[in-house]
């Protein structure tokens, strides 16, 4: 006999609750293994505090991440030791110009049966099957690659041999890039970059911090089996959603609009004096960016909701690699980070 229409809903409504307070657990308890990552890093990564905050941020929200920084800083080691820390899969790429898009996206074989003779084609994935990809110097790879990563990050699935295969949910892009050396570089497409949710700068460690770096000597990998997961992958592919439902007040959405519309030059909020230097701004997925990782930001600092200074915080690793700059940015030494603090200095968030 069927349950009547009032029943089920009264299911529907319990297992919506069950859902909710799940989902309410999940965002108190991300302040307390914030701190947890953080005690399990020390003894691998010194300093580095805001970069692995954000790379968290990253992380949690299902989203790709850009690690620029000069060589010996220990981008890929903080990205294995995310890895380890959320109890992932992870796979690592060293690109190369001569790569091609099957080196990363697998390919069709063919397979003949012992047995009968005949023969059929096996795929063989890739190494982008996989839950976190650490992409070592992006941008030494050619375009045809590049698209082909494109895709996965896009869309979340691959297109080989005719046939479109999903990947398994979370995947993330985790992808370092030196900005020193130019020669053998191929400059990643817009459309590739947008797809990167925050790009983060690593500096050189503080003196203190060097000093602790070079008498630890070189990280042996067993350290890293130290770093126990903090999340089952079930809570992972929940955590966003619960994320996405923080409430974030009225006025600190209108600063997130404002700050991504200042950066157009073509619109009338941008400011006079970033104009001239500003060839093409930022889209609406900056701001989608931008509110989300304000989200995450807060629930990892116990608040209850985003405020207008957990914006400013997120609002260079979010626009940095989205604005495009002109030759007179550049004959006039301004840098993206530059632009982006003077359109923060500009933009008045009690007019939000």
């Amino acid at each position: 006999m069927s349950q009547s229409p009032d029943a089920d809903f009264a299911k529907h409504a319990r297992s919506q609750n069950e859902a909710d307070e799940a989902a309410l657990a999940l965002i108190d308890s991300l302040e307390r293994k914030r701190s947890e990552l953080i005690s399990a890093l020390r003894p691998v990564i010194v300093g580095q505090e805001q970069t692995i905050d954000l790379l968290l941020v990253a992380a949690l929200c299902q989203g790709h991440a850009l690690l620029i920084g000069v060589p010996g800083l220990a981008k890929t080691l903080l990205a294995r030791c995310l890895a380890h820390a959320l109890g992932l899969d992870t796979r690592r790429i060293q690109f190369t110009p001569d790569m091609m898009p099957a080196d990363i996206l697998g390919t069709e074989v063919i397979q003949t049966d012992p047995a009968t003779g005949d023969r059929s084609m096996r795929f063989i994935p890739g190494p982008i099957f996989t839950n976190i990809l650490l992409a070592d110097e992006i941008n030494r790879t050619p375009p045809k690659t590049q698209a082909a990563l494109l895709e996965a990050m896009a869309e979340r699935q691959v297109s080989v041999a005719g046939e479109t295969r999903p990947l398994e949910r979370p995947f993330i892009v985790l992808a370092t890039q030196n900005p020193i050396e130019q020669d053998g570089t191929y400059p990643l497409p817009e459309a590739q970059l947008d797809r990167f949710m925050l790009s983060l700068v690593m500096e050189y460690p503080k003196a203190a911090e060097e000093r602790l770096i070079v008498s630890r000597g070189e990280v042996e990998t067993d350290q890293l089996d130290d770093i126990k997961p903090m999340f089952t992958i079930e809570e992972l592919r929940s955590v966003r959603t619960a994320i996405k439902r923080i409430p974030v007040p009225e006025h600190v959405v209108e600063y997130a609009v404002d700050l991504v519309r200042a950066t157009r030059p073509n619109d009338s909020t941008c400011p006079a004096r970033v104009q001239p230097y500003i060839a093409w701004g930022a889209g609406p997925r900056a701001g989608q960016a931008m509110l989300l990782s304000a989200r995450c930001l807060a629930a990892l600092e116990g608040a209850p909701a985003p405020g207008v200074a957990h914006i400013q915080r997120v609002a260079s690793p979010v626009l940095r690699h989205r604005l495009v700059l002109n030759y007179t940015a550049a004959a006039e030494g301004l840098s993206p980070d530059r632009i982006v603090e003077l359109i923060v200095e500009s933009v008045d968030p009690a007019k939000a």
